[in-house]
């Protein structure tokens, strides 16, 4: 995949985590995106590791030892158990992904570092306290490029493969004069988190995988995409393209009318009109 120049939207002089992150917003940091190695993550664990990232997120991020706290409740969304949410954890613990640095090297990292979960009395965990594993720190430190993730709508992704693609897309909408990447088929197979063994032929990763994932980034994020072949050998498909692009005004009423009973609040009602009076 080529170098794209870095989004000035998205480019802070004190580097990500310089940014300011808006309440109900995600900043991620780029090199967490497009990883390798993370086809084990499911949809929930994703969903929650970017929860564990939003409530991380300030300068003070890539400190070493570094805790956090956050409640199991916000964690465990509409569901009264815990057990899919300590699921998520121990993955997310246990997965090792291989992470582009910003000079061009490849690093193998664990996505999460140590954990405790607090219990008051023989009930439901209440408090899930953890910390961002050591060799992650850096890549933090020096992240310079990121995308911004509305909570809202990642809590409307019923597939892992749309969730990825919309990060994917987030990293680059800010983007000027760009409005397409090419990726090697396998590239984006492992961004998306094809399970390996999976899906194997090109029609089937289409129809379960790239087709669901568009499908629900055009139905959820305020741009729409596509993906389109551009390079074949023999009957082997071998590079797509993934183009975006911003939603006009109409194009987002008919997408907010959509979600209006699937969703609350997916997004933000224009604001009232505001009357001027002079004495």
């Amino acid at each position: 995949m080529r170098d794209e120049p870095r989004p000035k939207s998205h480019d802070s002089a004190a580097g990500t985590l310089g940014a300011f992150q808006r309440r109900g917003e995600v900043i991620k940091p780029a090199e967490l995106i497009e990883v390798r190695g993370g086809e084990k993550i499911t949809l929930a664990a994703r969903r929650i590791y970017n929860q564990l990232l939003s409530n991380a997120f300030g300068p003070n991020m890539a400190a070493e030892g570094q805790e956090y706290r956050i409640p199991f409740s916000e964690l465990r969304g509409n569901h009264t158990s815990n057990d899919r949410v300590t699921e998520a954890i121990l993955s997310l613990m246990q997965t090792v992904v291989r992470v582009r640095m910003s000079d061009g090297s490849t690093r193998n990292v664990h996505l999460l570092g140590p954990t405790d979960v607090e219990k008051f009395g023989p009930g439901i965990a209440t408090m899930l306290t953890y910390e961002l594993h050591p060799k992650l720190l850096p890549i933090l430190r020096d992240s310079q490029i990121f995308a911004r993730l509305e909570m809202q709508i990642l809590h409307g992704f019923g597939t892992k493969y749309g969730m990825a693609l919309y990060e994917i897309i987030a990293k680059r909408i800010g983007l000027r004069h760009v409005f397409y990447n090419d990726f090697e088929t396998d590239e984006l197979r492992d961004y998306l988190g094809v399970p390996h063994g999976k899906l194997g032929p090109f029609a089937a990763l289409r129809r379960k995988a790239i087709e669901p994932a568009v499908a629900e980034v055009n139905a959820l994020a305020p741009f729409s995409c596509r993906i389109d072949t551009i390079e074949t050998q023999g009957r082997k498909v071998t590079k797509l393209r993934l183009s975006w692009w911003l939603k006009t005004v109409d194009e987002k009423k008919v997408q907010w009318e959509a979600q209006q009973g699937k969703q609350a609040n997916l997004f933000v009602d224009q604001l009232p009109e505001v009357t001027l009076w002079e004495p």
